[in-house]
């Protein structure tokens, strides 16, 4: 799940909501999201349990999780105080892919996490090529300090100015992105139904 690299605009069309970010998804999802991908597209109305499922899969295909990883991540929610969904999707918002999209330095989650497995970040100034760590607040992102890879991801900053939340700083001169605090629950990025999938999750 978390390497999926089939048509982008089916999932996307499947699961009704704009999962993938790329150009070509975009476009094929703003001329046919009100319909289903295939031939035979008539569905019943799903049960509690097919609902969870649909919600289970926006978040793996949204965030690029495996199940196993979307489990751990359930499990390490279950410990926090607070509400246990709310939870889950603030520390899939606190992966270093996630942050740096929302940042603005890549157009998609993807692109993120390909650039981080290939070492092009540092977090606090040391080299980090897990796109699965979580940041805490304090925690700094940069560009390294190399020349193609800064033209490489300012021609991308900018892109995103305007969309950047509230508990990142982001200074697009240096690259960095900051980590103020963490996201709050109208913060989230994906509109989901945590709570079906919490119950999927909990049997």
């Amino acid at each position: 799940m978390g390497h999926y690299t089939g048509p982008k605009v089916r999932i996307n069309r499947r699961l009704g909501t704009m999962i993938f970010e790329s150009n070509g998804a975009r476009k094929a999802f703003d001329r046919r999201s009100d319909s289903m991908p295939g031939m035979h597209q008539r569905r019943g109305k799903l049960s509690d349990y097919g609902k969870g499922m649909l919600e289970k899969q926006k978040i793996k295909y949204f965030y690029g999780l495996s199940e196993r990883q979307l489990r751990r991540l359930y499990h390490e929610a279950m410990r926090l105080p607070g509400n246990i969904g709310e939870n889950l999707l603030i520390m899939c918002e606190l992966r270093m892919d996630n942050i740096v999209r929302r940042g603005g330095l890549t157009a998609t989650r993807p692109q993120a996490r390909q650039g981080i497995g290939h070492g092009h970040f540092l977090v606090n100034w040391m080299k980090c090529d897990i796109a699965s760590r979580l940041m805490k607040p304090g925690d700094m992102i940069h560009v390294k300090a190399r020349g193609p890879l800064q033209q490489l991801y300012g021609s991308n900053a900018g892109m995103a100015e305007n969309e950047v939340p509230a508990f990142l700083r982001v200074d697009l001169a240096r690259l960095t992105i900051h980590v103020e605090r963490v996201p709050l629950p109208d913060e989230i990025s994906l509109p989901v139904s945590v709570g079906a999938v919490i119950e999927l999750l909990s049997r």
